[in-house]
């Protein structure tokens, strides 16, 4: 992926003195797994033997990351997306253009799948080419492999991806146009009730942070119903002013957490917070999603707990907004 940084309804002074557009590189969908590369993720994935391709290649293997899963065609074309970034309204246009010949299921044979997934600690998906990657969904399943669903928007197979999942990191519309729900909590607490294998889900908010929802293992059907809204208004009345670091605010555990005509779940609500960033110092939000996933699945990995997980998330996430010539 190249983004490039351009500036609408220059001054007379900038248009007499133009300056060159910035560009920052980026390897969607692979990103997430260079951001958690410590441990070798090994993605079933496949590029071209093209420039980009090639290119793929040497920047995940300069990360870190295991690529001798990834199948090379020897014709066609990588995926490739040119990203135009308006500096002054931090709009983005995407101009995409797909991989060719598609990754379908039969290329992935089983003596591949299982080598991919042996030793693996975690299988996460972005939903693109849904088909095979419901074939690698059914075996972690059987495995007993935790599963991750990056829940950007809809797609073709999303659904199906998600009967696996065990965890869920989504965009900030997503909830509630999967639920039909009032608001991003109710359609947290039905998203938990309608798939019942997920163990918590993350919506992220940009600037206002991100907020999960942890269903417990043990049943609070006993306990008093809380409503889900205002348990959310407590957690907010608990952010002080006087630290602009990420941190988690965390309800109590094993809560009785409902929501109006939705339902209840046992569990708990965590508010995580992000550092807010001067105008003047936001360069280019292109991947932050990409690097906030990439450190939950690390932090999955290594056990950390989400009051460690998330201030850890929105700190990689920071990285990436205000640096300049990233590469995710």
């Amino acid at each position: 992926m190249s983004t490039t940084m351009v500036r609408v309804g220059p001054t007379p002074a900038q248009a007499s003195s133009p300056r060159p557009p910035r560009r920052h590189r980026h390897r969607p969908p692979m990103a997430s797994a260079a951001a958690s590369s410590s441990d070798g993720p090994k993605p079933p994935v496949v590029v071209s033997n093209d420039p980009q391709g090639r290119n793929i290649l040497k920047e995940l293997q300069d990360d870190g990351v295991d690529t001798s899963y990834i199948l090379v065609a020897e014709e066609g074309n990588s995926p490739f997306t040119y990203i135009i970034v308006d500096n002054q309204t931090k709009t983005r246009t995407c101009i995409h253009t797909p991989g060719y010949p598609p990754m379908v299921p039969e290329e992935l044979t089983e003596a591949n799948l299982f080598a991919a997934l042996d030793g693996a600690d975690i299988v996460y998906f972005d939903v693109r080419l849904h088909e095979t990657a419901l074939v690698v969904a059914e075996e972690a399943s059987q495995r007993k492999l935790p599963i991750l669903i990056d829940a950007e928007r809809k797609r073709d197979g999303l659904d199906e991806l998600l009967n696996f999942a065990s965890y869920v990191v989504c965009s900030a519309k997503f909830p509630q146009a999967w639920t039909g729900s009032s608001s991003a909590p109710v359609a947290l607490v039905s998203m938990l009730l309608r798939l019942p294998n997920i163990k918590f889900i993350i919506v992220t908010l940009g600037e206002k942070g991100c907020l999960m929802l942890e269903k417990s293992t043990t049943d609070a059907s006993e306990a008093e119903e809380i409503d889900v809204e205002s348990l959310l208004e407590s957690l907010e009345q608990k952010v002080g002013l006087s630290s602009s670091m990420p941190k988690c605010i965390a309800s109590k555990s094993n809560l009785r957490i409902s929501a109006d005509g939705v339902g209840s779940i046992s569990g708990r609500l965590l508010l995580g917070t992000a550092e807010i960033i001067p105008s003047e110092e936001l360069i280019d939000t292109t991947g932050a999603g990409d690097a906030f996933i990439g450190a939950v699945l690390y932090g999955l990995c290594s056990g950390m707990p989400p009051e460690k997980m998330l201030p850890f998330a929105a700190q990689v996430e920071l990285v990436i907004v205000v640096a300049v010539e990233v590469l995710i």
